[in-house]
């Protein structure tokens, strides 16, 4: 009776655990051979044999007959007269095969067997769940919100595995409460205290990505290729995609009739911008594109300083920098080029440059100023006092005399 409810139990193990029949049948049978090892100080004249379909199993003893009262090893001879006991004919010198009761060996050895068993079971749990998400680096995964913490939120699996979402991989606005289903990407996989710990991310570019091959038939099925992703995360992304089918606009695939493709990405980025951008190796066209919405009129390329000169109209600047930098910072990710954005100002309008104050304002300030493309008086004085504070985090004092230094010049 113990012998079954061993087996059952561990087969029952077995069903909730998804660990395949040989991986269980070999686990099995190297514990209890561990059992015989501890007993017998041996298991090689042993044969241990399972049956998890009938929930049972046999250990079997192979013994050699010797003369009585001539026994060197108990375990590996038998004497004649307990041989005839089992089968009248053995002789001296032949096998002999009997079944060994693992119920004899007492109530702590069946213990330490289902503890033993327990274990070693657990760590092939732990193995497959590494294994199984290692492989799924950079895949969409989908689960559902167990516990909120400040810092994190574990997320079980349709199998009821682990999974973690740190607060610096959750998209801002993000707001989840037990029970909600998730989509992010398993980010990465290490063992800690040789535990699995999977982590989960909705902030890599990688996410974004699978969400446009989810989304996008012509992504998932090859014929658009998405060349580069930039993105802060809630915030605001760019996407660069080619087409090697001249019979399908890239962009207009991706973001569909209306922006019906694009539309159910950008509710699961909590309504983050989504650029869509056609791939050119021009690399002024590129940067061109990158720069959307803003009106390029022309781009000086430093080649070897992998930097970029764009001139426009001074109304052009707000757009192409974008609301904190934004706009501008994501276009240099995407092109791998320097971007820095100056005012083309018409032929008849005076304007001097700002270098010629560097005897009255000082050079950190100057550079302030040309961070955001500021490179003469006009462009600053063309900005308000308000956004000027805002856009060069200067103080009000410094940018109250900078204008008052810049007027004076046209007075």
């Amino acid at each position: 009776m113990e012998n079954i409810n061993l087996i059952d139990s561990f087969a029952e193990f077995k069903e909730l655990k998804n660990i395949d029949r040989a991986t269980m049948m070999s686990v099995i049978e190297d514990v209890f051979r561990s059992v015989l090892i501890r007993q017998f100080g041996t298991d090689e004249n042993f044969d241990v044999i399972i049956n998890i379909d009938k929930g049972d199993f046999e250990i079997w003893r192979n013994r050699i007959v010797v003369e009585d009262g001539q026994i060197e090893d108990p375990n590996a001879q038998i004497t004649l007269t307990d041989a005839l006991k089992i089968d009248s004919d053995y002789e001296v010198g032949e096998e002999v095969t009997d079944e060994v009761k693992f119920i004899d060996f007492g109530r702590r050895a069946i213990l330490n067997l289902r503890q033993n068993l327990a274990s070693k079971i657990l760590e092939l749990e732990k193995d497959h769940i590494y294994g199984k998400y290692k492989s799924k680096i950079g895949d969409i995964v989908t689960g559902e919100v167990y516990q909120v913490w400040k810092k994190e939120i574990l997320i079980l699996d349709d199998e009821g595995n682990e999974l973690i979402l740190p607060k610096p991989e959750q998209i801002p606005s993000d707001y989840f409460r037990k029970g909600d289903n998730v989509r992010a990407i398993v980010y990465k996989v290490e063992l800690r205290n040789n535990n699995p710990l999977i982590i989960l991310s909705r902030t890599a570019p990688a996410f974004l990505e699978r969400l446009f091959e989810l989304e996008i038939p012509e992504i998932f099925d090859g014929l658009i290729t998405i060349k580069k992703i930039v993105r802060v995360p809630g915030e605001r992304a760019k996407v660069a995609v080619e087409s090697y089918d001249e019979r399908i606009d890239p962009v207009g695939a991706c973001v569909g009739m209306k922006g019906s493709r694009i539309h159910g990405i950008v509710r699961e980025l909590r309504n983050e911008n989504i650029d869509v951008i056609n791939y050119s190796a021009n690399n002024q066209l590129y940067i061109k594109r990158a720069l959307n919405p803003a009106k390029i009129n022309s781009i000086k390329i430093i080649e070897d300083q992998k930097r970029a000169e764009v001139y426009l109209k001074p109304e052009e600047v707000s757009l192409a920098i974008g609301k904190g930098g934004l706009n501008i910072r994501l276009a240099s990710q995407l092109t791998g080029y320097e971007i820095d954005v100056y005012r083309e100002m018409e032929e008849d309008d005076e304007d001097v440059n700002l270098d010629e104050f560097g005897d009255e304002i000082e050079s950190w300030v100057i550079d302030a100023l040309k961070a955001i493309g500021c490179d003469s008086a006009k462009n600053v004085l063309n900005i308000s006092r308000a956004e000027l504070i805002k856009r060069t985090d200067l103080e009000e004092e410094t940018i109250d005399e900078v204008i008052r230094i810049l007027k004076s010049e046209f007075e």
